[in-house]
């Protein structure tokens, strides 16, 4: 018997201890078994959740605590679906969606995760080399920090450390068991390194404040946060203060849409279920399933994120870009030289453009320069002058929490990739097929060339729209198969289980839907209309590919 099989005879024999026992001792073997769901943890707290929540802090404050969170709701929701549809058949849903439900789906919802997967590795090593050479080793990196050389560098020890790693799984032996416990570690980290930073803030932030903003206000949808509306209403020109509103409407729209996106992503759809069946699980386990997401996925989400809006929340919102403006005699004063200035001038620019008969005034200069974004260095600066200058938090605490961010991440992509060619092919899982197709992602080192001006928006808006568009149309594909008799046969949900099913992943539908429809409709590139050409071309070929499914099985 392999150890494999030995393994799961062993986990399968736990599961059966505790079979009608309390929550508290089921608890207690299902955090011993959990796996899966931590791999979902590793790819979600990405750099794409690190801006999210960041974004989230300097736009919202504290009153945009809500959005991850339930973002992640209605997607959990989805991933419990995709566990629960694969564990009662136990066979790949790649080949479900394909034979039952529509084969444009399913290689609609391959090509789209193993090219974010390529994709979104690019910002994976950006983030890791800036956490090494801005917060770890800054000292070391003082003069050779920007080169080609350097960054190529970095790239490559980076490469030596996670490559391994991911081989690792699926290897002889406990393969599958170590690479788990290797990323619990790391998502440990990151989660520990952010709580670590919010507990240094404590005495300097509103608890009540931080408590009120998990509960959602869906009003920011149509109306900016309160801070800035409190600034709206200093502006006397209501063309000037129609025009700011509409910035920050925008921006705000933006960010959250953002936020629910990077929360579940359309590759982490692909990686739960072959991360489920690559345990040899079956439908005995489709209860630790559901405890795995939550305790390994939605809690340290949850934590990690909430923790980054709120240090972000604290030094950002509501103020003004770091040394962009200075008061001179009750007059304000914009520092041309700020690495931020092209920015504020833009912004002002667009203001000037509307002819209007009064200039900007004093407050729409203080809006302008508190919409200007700021990223990971920024906040690491911020905390450290607020710190005393001390090291320990601005940079090796926030420094090792975002390294562990970016190289969980990397390993995850490079793992969905293998699973992306081998259904694509056709073969086995944890054969030599899946460790080639890993290393797909290793063209991360093209970083310091293809993530960067143009070329980021190049490669990112196309990706964003295809992967957003096609995330809905995912949720609507399990939905479809939550109530296919074909494909669950006798494991079909009934009654008051299959109602509720149906409400939950119908609302995720309904939210997410329009929002990427909004989104993409409204993408384009360099004036190219790049979302309506995908969601209009995509819609198409989806209604084509009912046609096409295979006549012997639907």
């Amino acid at each position: 018997m392999s150890q494999s099989k030995d393994r799961f005879e062993w986990e399968k024999q736990q599961l059966e201890s505790v079979r009608g026992s309390g929550p508290l001792a089921k608890a207690k073997v299902f955090s011993k078994l959990s796996g899966p769901g931590w791999l979902q943890s590793a790819i979600t707290l990405g750099g794409g959740s690190l801006a999210s929540g960041l974004f989230l802090g300097v736009i919202g404050g504290y009153e945009m605590l809500w959005v991850q969170w339930m973002a992640m709701f209605f997607g959990v929701t989805m991933l419990c679906a995709i566990s629960y549809v694969t564990l009662s058949t136990e066979k790949s849903p790649f080949e479900s969606i394909r034979k039952h439900i529509n084969p444009v789906l399913a290689w609609g919802w391959l090509a789209a995760s193993l090219l974010a997967n390529i994709v979104w590795v690019l910002p994976q090593y950006a983030l890791a080399y800036g956490a090494i050479t801005n917060n770890l080793f800054a000292n070391a990196f003082a003069e050779s920090k920007g080169g080609l050389t350097t960054q190529l560098v970095v790239t490559l020890l980076l490469m030596v450390v996670v490559i391994p790693i991911t081989l690792s799984y699926g290897g002889k032996g406990k393969g599958i068991k170590v690479y788990e416990m290797i990323l619990k570690v790391m998502v440990a980290m990151v989660v520990l390194s952010f709580m670590g930073v919010v507990l240094a803030l404590r005495n300097q932030v509103d608890w009540g404040t931080i408590f009120a903003g998990f509960i959602p206000k869906l009003s920011l949808i149509n109306e900016p946060s309160s801070q800035y509306l409190a600034l709206l209403e200093a502006v006397p020109d209501e063309g000037a203060r129609a025009f700011w509103r509409t910035q920050i409407l925008g921006m705000q729209r933006d960010i959250m849409i953002a936020a629910a996106a990077t929360a579940v992503g359309i590759n982490m759809t692909f990686l739960l279920p072959f991360s489920l069946l690559a345990k040899k699980w079956n439908r005995s386990f489709r209860g630790l399933a559901i405890f795995d997401l939550a305790t390994g996925m939605v809690i340290p989400f949850v934590v990690a994120t909430s923790c980054i809006v709120i240090a972000a929340a604290s030094q950002f919102h509501g103020q003004p870009f770091d040394g962009l403006l200075s008061g001179n005699e009750g007059q304000v004063v914009v520092n041309e030289q700020s690495p931020k200035y092209a920015d504020y001038a833009k912004l002002m620019d667009q203001r000037m453009g509307l002819s209007l008969q009064a200039d900007p005034n004093e407050t729409e200069q203080r809006i302008a320069a508190m919409l200007i974004q700021r990223g990971t260095g920024d906040l690491a600066a911020s905390l450290k002058s607020l710190f005393n200058g001390s090291d320990v938090v601005a940079n090796y605490v926030f420094g090792f929490g975002v390294l562990a961010m970016a190289i969980s991440t990397i390993s995850i992509l490079m793992l969905i990739s293998g699973f992306c060619v081998c259904e694509a092919l056709g073969h086995p899982h944890g054969s030599l097929t899946h460790r080639l197709g890993t290393l797909i992602p290793i063209t991360g080192i093209l970083w310091p060339w293809l993530w960067t001006g143009q070329s980021k928006a190049y490669l990112a808006v196309p990706t964003s729209v295809f992967g957003f568009v096609l995330i809905p149309i995912a949720y609507l594909t399990f939905l479809l198969m939550m109530n296919s008799k074909k494909v669950l046969g006798e494991h079909l949900p009934k009654g008051g289980s299959r109602l509720l099913w149906n409400l939950l992943m119908g609302a995720a539908f309904l939210i997410m839907a329009p929002a990427a429809a909004w989104k993409a409709w409204g993408t384009s590139l360099n004036g190219m209309p790049v979302g309506k050409f995908a969601l209009i071309g995509f819609v198409v070929l989806v209604g084509v590919g009912f046609f096409f499914r295979d006549k012997k099985q639907a």
